[in-house]
């Protein structure tokens, strides 16, 4: 019984994993929220590891084609390189902030992962959602250094428990002028190197011994496999739902489901 116990919360963690990463409702936020409601004792950093690698995997899959032209265009001397280098040098700009913060504040920011912080920050995510669906700006061009600068100062924020990354970087974008369908683009692929680097960072500490954590001396294997496939599935169906959604679709109802659970869960 506990085995399938196991089993099945490992299911509905990477389900949650897999749909909270893309849809603007904090994927950090929900794990915490989720750990906490299925009575989990502590947080299996393995577990982590292989879940936002899975979700990290499904961007990949839904943006292939703009990764594969991205990467055989930066060696290309036309034009066309010409905007692959410039377009990878502002993913990699915008990902600056969240390296600088992350590196500086890990242990302090793990330690606000409490339900409460959450309920909090989901609120704050209501309002940055919110906002950005109210608020006109001048529409522009295409992204530049300094838009690219500031939606990663919005992804740097979301490093907070409770914070929605695609919420805040595609609202920061929205607020900037950014069409939509390239707004949702440059949020999600400008998730890779923080996700990868941060994975990096947590092999380290399970390689060391530091931090991985398992709630057996056995391996799960079985909820592990269950949990990444889950994540890896629901991934891709919550980024392409979610590329559609900003398309066509007012992202309102997203801040008040961010704010009816983050009030529920300062209640309970």
């Amino acid at each position: 019984m506990n085995n399938l116990w196991e089993v099945f919360s490992y299911l509905i963690l990477g389900l949650i994993q897999g749909l909270t990463e893309f849809l603007p409702v904090s994927s950090s936020g929900h794990l915490t929220l989720g750990t906490a409601v299925l009575q989990l004792p502590e947080e299996d950093l393995t577990f982590s590891v292989l879940v936002h690698g899975a979700t990290a995997l499904s961007t990949i899959v839904v943006f292939r084609q703009d990764i594969f032209q991205l990467i055989t265009g930066v060696f290309k001397k036309n034009e066309e390189g010409k905007q692959a280098r410039k377009y990878v040098g502002l993913i990699v700009l915008s990902a600056v902030p969240a390296a600088i913060i992350g590196l500086s504040f890990k242990d302090q920011i793990e330690g606000l992962a409490s339900s409460s912080f959450v309920g909090a920050m989901l609120i704050v995510t209501a309002a940055i959602l919110a906002i950005s669906q109210k608020v006109k700006s001048k529409p522009r061009g295409s992204i530049g250094a300094g838009a690219s600068v500031l939606i990663g100062l919005a992804q740097a924020g979301a490093i907070l428990p409770g914070i929605s990354r695609s919420g805040s970087t595609i609202g920061a974008a929205l607020l900037l002028g950014i069409s939509r369908a390239e707004a949702a683009k440059f949020s999600f692929l400008m998730a890779l190197p923080p996700i990868i680097g941060a994975n990096l960072l947590e092999i380290k500490d399970i390689v060391s011994n530091k931090s991985a954590t398992v709630a057996d001396t056995a391996v799960p294997y079985l909820g592990y496999a269950i949990g990444v496939v889950a994540a890896f599935l629901a991934g891709l169906a919550a980024c392409t739902w979610m590329i559609k959604l900003v398309k066509g679709t007012n992202l309102m109802w997203f801040a008040v489901y961010c704010f009816v659970v983050g009030v529920i869960a300062l209640i309970l």
